[in-house]
């Protein structure tokens, strides 16, 4: 029978373990042996399921306790000096490189974090300073596979490979990447010698920077990488995994090159099958197959996966059934969501349930006659029946828009003038991004909720107190453009989406988003309309408490949409048009309320922008950029829109951004070394805007003296009627304590700095 692999998997628990545990250790209520001793029982269990579902190939150290960019950061002694002068153990290191340190010991900030490729999981920058020594600093990278060996499970460690490392590093210095290859190199061959000397049979080494569009220095350089690491391999057997895409700028080099095998994405790499059925597929090397889509949750169709295994066996003669990516960005199991409906968890396939597909292919593949099999019919009865829930009246909506259902009616300089006269704030005016810190009583008042504890009316007056509270302080800090708090919201997406007819929600379909954050991403399962008012009562309420301006906070149909698991039986323009259109009756509702300000979040626009640049515009920003004028362009020039957007590299779509024809926008900008400021400039950017002061994913407190130099900064880049101030992203995962601390401290820098000016 066909073998199958898995690329990587969940590791965030079944129950979320690893990210309780981790929160406990920072919080200092366990201690670092029991966190350990907690992720070993964690990998156990992962192991013992992917063995029990008949995976041939199951991945170790795919495991991290934040994530596995900053895992390699550490296994080559990445350090930065900032870090091992704090005189710390290496979990305290590796953390403080995670989250930022402020102690008896020092106070450094984390570092950069960015958006992986096209998905919603963020990762740790590494950065190389020129004086950095390069290395293998221990063999903690086999500490899974020896663990999993001591159970009876043969697996292949899996590691971030030196090309895509190299690549996605920060250069702090004057070096650049080519002048670290050669110690990379080195460190990547005594990974191979100590794989050799323990016994693995399969390394897998993952280069997903392989489908970017690729210079011809990249080519060489990863060859030269290649050519000279894998003459150490030895006993052990190497494979190449790519994914997120297809390799068309290096296929040929890569079957050149003495892989024993190749991972290729089928279910994103537009020009994979292409590639093959053009220049064949090295008899010498095993393919492995990603036919299996690892990052949406909807069952595979049998009758595509088996026709396509039959189209590669005219090309390749070793075939192993893969994943396309790793499973790390879909939910555990639909066994959790004993809430939803049969009749819809039916149609999902979450990490679990995967495998057992991919164990049914296998088995269906060998069968001459596998439409006669009863899975087989099975599964295609699901294909084949109307299991999306369509709407008339919306596709008929989207069907009728024109050209001036996405445009503004007066030109932005225009109403920024109108609106700086209404509003009359302040320079430097000051805000938050959105939510305050989820306390406690916050999450009781919609646990207790959740589970009929309370009625709808204590739950809303609960939440409109927490308001209240919210609206006192940040009069009391002093902010100049103030929010209702989102003490309702359990996320930015999924709270809209519950409100939107088209989606469904689950119990316990957790993703992460980065370390110890998770996400569960609603599922669009048919046409997508507002039945009823979401926001406004809150905000109408907020506005209703002080005299200064209330931001009106929505999530935008960009975001809705690229945070949600998507359907794959419609586009995603029309999604994102059915979304905005909904969003568009929300704007105009609170317009009508009396809120003069209305955000809406695009934090996640350049997620799924498509790797390669020939596709942007055609396959994405097109229709993104419309789909978010079409929810403001109605609104009268006096109502001022913001945009928020973060944790993603803006600087190459500044001017689509611009184009979006909001009035402000909040960037993220203290983790990304404030260079976005420089394309700003240089592209004339007309949007008012706030590039974050300071860091919220960081425990630290920014002092006054810190805002005032990078405001100073933000001021030889930026007009300073254009600029506002404003942490980098919500307040929702931070404490009561520091945030006040740190809002206070944003406040009377802006106070400071206005004083000069």
């Amino acid at each position: 029978m066909m073998q199958y692999s898995i690329v990587g998997f969940p590791r965030i628990g079944i129950h979320r373990e690893l990210k309780f545990a981790t929160e406990k250790y920072f919080r200092n209520e366990i201690d670092v042996e029991t966190l350990f001793n907690i992720v070993s029982e964690l990998k156990s269990a992962q192991w013992k399921t992917q063995s029990n579902a008949g995976a041939s190939f199951i991945p170790s150290n795919d495991f991290s306790l934040y994530d596995g960019m900053l895992d390699t950061a550490f296994m080559l002694n990445a350090i930065p000096e900032r870090y091992q002068t704090l005189d710390e153990d290496d979990t305290a290191t590796y953390f403080a490189m995670a989250r930022g340190y402020q102690g008896q010991h020092g106070d450094v900030k984390a570092f950069t974090m960015k958006k992986w490729f096209n998905t919603d999981y963020h990762y740790m920058v590494p950065e190389l300073d020129d004086d950095m020594q390069i290395k293998l600093r221990s063999n903690a990278f086999l500490d899974g596979f020896c663990q999993a060996r001591s159970l009876g499970i043969q697996t292949k460690p899996v590691v971030i490979g030196p090309f895509t490392f190299l690549k996605l590093a920060h250069y702090t210095g004057n070096k650049a990447a080519v002048d670290f290859a050669d110690a990379v190199l080195l460190a990547y061959a005594d990974i191979l010698k100590q794989c050799a000397y323990n016994g693995v049979k399969w390394l897998q080494i993952d280069e997903p920077y392989l489908v970017m569009d690729l210079t011809g220095e990249d080519i060489a350089l990863f060859c030269d990488l290649y050519r000279r690491l894998l003459t150490e391999k030895r006993t052990v057997k190497a494979l190449l995994q790519t994914y997120f895409g297809d390799v068309r700028d290096c296929y040929q080099q890569i079957c050149e090159l003495p892989f024993d095998g190749i991972g290729l994405d089928f279910v994103e790499g537009k020009q994979t099958a292409q590639l093959l059925a053009s220049h064949g597929f090295p008899a010498d090397k095993t393919l492995f197959a990603g036919l299996v889509n690892g990052k949406n949750i909807w069952k595979c169709n049998y009758a595509i996966v088996l026709e396509q295994l039959k189209q590669l066996r005219k090309t390749c003669k070793k075939i192993v059934l893969s994943t396309s990516c790793s499973l790390l960005h879909v939910p555990y199991t639909v066994k959790n969501e004993s809430q939803l409906d049969p009749q819809i968890t039916h149609h999902f396939s979450f990490a679990h349930e995967k495998l057992e597909e991919m164990r049914e292919l296998c088995r269906l593949d060998e069968l001459s006659d596998y439409q006669q099999d009863s899975a087989y019919r099975l599964n295609q009865e699901l294909f084949q029946s109307k299991g999306l829930r369509e709407n008339p009246e919306v596709r008929e909506k989207v069907s009728a828009l024109t050209d001036a259902d996405f445009d503004r009616e007066m030109p932005r300089r225009q109403r920024q003038a109108l609106q700086r006269d209404l509003l009359n704030l302040p320079q430097l005016p000051t805000t938050t991004i959105g939510s305050f810190p989820q306390t406690k009583e916050v999450k009781q008042n919609r646990a207790k909720f959740r589970r009929g504890e309370i009625s709808e009316a204590e739950y809303r007056a609960n939440a409109k107190a927490f308001i209240r509270d919210c609206i006192k302080l940040q009069e009391e800090i002093g902010l100049d453009v103030l929010v209702h708090g989102e003490f309702e919201r359990n996320d930015m997406v999924e709270f809209f989406g519950e409100n939107l007819s088209g989606y469904v929600f689950t119990s316990n379909a957790w993703v992460q988003s980065y370390g110890t954050r998770g996400l569960k991403p609603p599922i669009v399962f048919g046409d997508i309309k507002r039945e009823k008012s979401i926001t406004t009562d809150y905000i109408q309420y907020a506005n209703s408490l002080t005299d200064k301006e209330v931001k009106g906070m929505l999530t935008g149909p960009v975001t809705i949409l690229n945070w949600s698991f998507p359907r794959e039986d419609i586009s995603i323009k029309e999604m994102m048009y059915q979304i905005a259109l909904a969003i568009r009756d929300e704007v105009l509702e609170l317009e009508q309320a009396g809120i003069r300000i209305i955000q809406i979040d695009e934090a996640a626009l350049r997620e799924k922008l498509p790797l390669r640049r020939a596709d942007w515009h055609s396959d994405y920003l097109d229709f993104a950029i419309k789909a978010f004028r079409l929810c403001h362009a109605k609104v009268k020039p006096e109502t001022q829109i913001h945009t928020h957007m973060c944790y993603s590299e803006f600087e190459d779509i500044i001017p689509e951004i611009d184009a979006m024809d909001a009035d402000v926008i909040t960037f993220e900008a203290s983790r990304s070394k404030l260079t976005i400021l420089d394309v700003l400039q240089q592209c004339g950017f007309e949007t008012e805007v706030g590039p974050g002061v300071y860091d919220i994913h960081s425990p630290r407190v920014p002092s006054v003296e810190e805002i005032e130099t990078v405001i100073q900064l933000m001021l030889t880049k930026i007009p300073q009627e254009n600029l506002w101030v404003n942490p980098d992203c919500g307040l929702k995962t931070r404490g009561e304590k520091e945030t006040v601390a740190s809002l206070t401290n944003l406040v009377k820098a802006a106070k400071n700095i206005r004083e000069k000016l």
